[in-house]
């Protein structure tokens, strides 16, 4: 299979070089050169727990020089999807498929609004913690799961059959049915620990040591399973907060793309993880408060650039 992976950072690099490892061509596209130029001669290096693995892929900062391509995985983070949608067009065919993979929301709809409802799939990865150590070198705390699911007109068989080429480069892949639940699983995870660690500066192990910080990132937690209840969303767990001690005790040493964002000096996707709770909650007639706060927080420590 012929795959681009649209937006190779930290978790990008990761699909691109265990997909390409398994044995199909890939490309990974990311306008970051120096990024770009290390995959190209050397490689992009997979380093996990289990293995250290340097994939040979192919990598470009143009799109059109791709070609057409069987799977479009667009790996940006959810500000950047319209823009990685839209330089996608030439690699799209008419039996191309588009997995858009991001945290929060709205992303699967912006691909969508570009791309065509009857080729997007929608993804969500869970508890992989990854980072950019150097160009062409990554760095994912473990392998976690990866859950897709179909959009509106999209066929359940090409659902399948990505799921499988996922599962072929040794993936763990969880297929939903209810795309919805699989979306709000993963934000109520994403609220409880992506703004308050980005606030704090902490990981994801001190947020957990911290009562006051715990007590902040439960409450964002349990502000977005409410909203999720409220619409109509089969949430599969009773208990977003012990939920949300579980998950993070997988990966304490973990800090979340947020929070790497904000070190680095870049935007952060704040907008679609704990600021899309609040409106959400106004449509079905409760309020977020914590979430609303965090974001405000977050947004207060953005660079007078990044900031609206």
């Amino acid at each position: 299979m012929r795959i681009a992976v649209v937006g190779a950072g930290a978790m990008g690099s990761v699909y691109a070089g265990l997909l390409g490892d398994s044995g199909h061509e890939v490309w990974a596209v990311d306008p970051w050169v120096e990024h770009v130029e290390a995959i190209r001669g050397h490689g992009v290096r997979v380093e996990t727990a289990g293995g250290d693995r340097v994939v040979r892929i192919r990598a470009t900062t143009d799109p059109g020089d791709v070609g057409i391509v069987d799977l479009v995985v667009i790996a940006t983070k959810a500000m950047d999807v319209r823009a990685a949608a839209e330089g996608s067009r030439a690699l799209v065919g008419p039996e191309t498929v588009v997995l858009s993979i991001q945290n929060g929301l709205g992303s699967g709809d912006v691909a969508a609004e570009v791309l065509g409802d009857d080729r997007v799939l929608l993804g969500i990865a869970g508890g992989f913690g990854s980072s950019v150590v150097a160009p062409g070198h990554v760095r994912p705390q473990q392998l976690g799961v990866i859950g897709l699911g179909a959009r509106a007109g999209t066929e359940t068989e090409r659902v399948e059959r990505v799921a499988e080429v996922w599962r072929g480069a040794g993936f763990t892949v969880r297929v939903f049915e209810d795309v919805e639940r699989l979306v709000w699983e993963k934000l109520v995870c994403n609220a409880g620990f992506s703004g308050p660690c980005t606030v704090l500066g902490r990981t994801i192990g001190e947020i957990l040591d911290d009562p006051h910080a715990w007590s902040v990132s439960a409450a964002c937690a349990q502000e977005a399973y409410d909203v999720a209840l409220a619409s109509g969303i089969a949430i599969g767990y009773d208990d977003p907060v012990a939920h949300l001690a579980a998950f993070g005790a997988r990966i304490r040493g973990a800090r979340p793309s947020m929070l790497l964002d904000r070190l680095a000096g870049r935007p952060c996707e704040i907008d679609a993880i704990n600021g899309a709770i609040p409106p959400r909650a106004q449509a079905v007639g409760l309020q977020a408060p914590v979430n609303a706060t965090v974001t405000a927080l977050v947004k207060a420590g953005e660079p007078p650039a990044a900031s609206p």
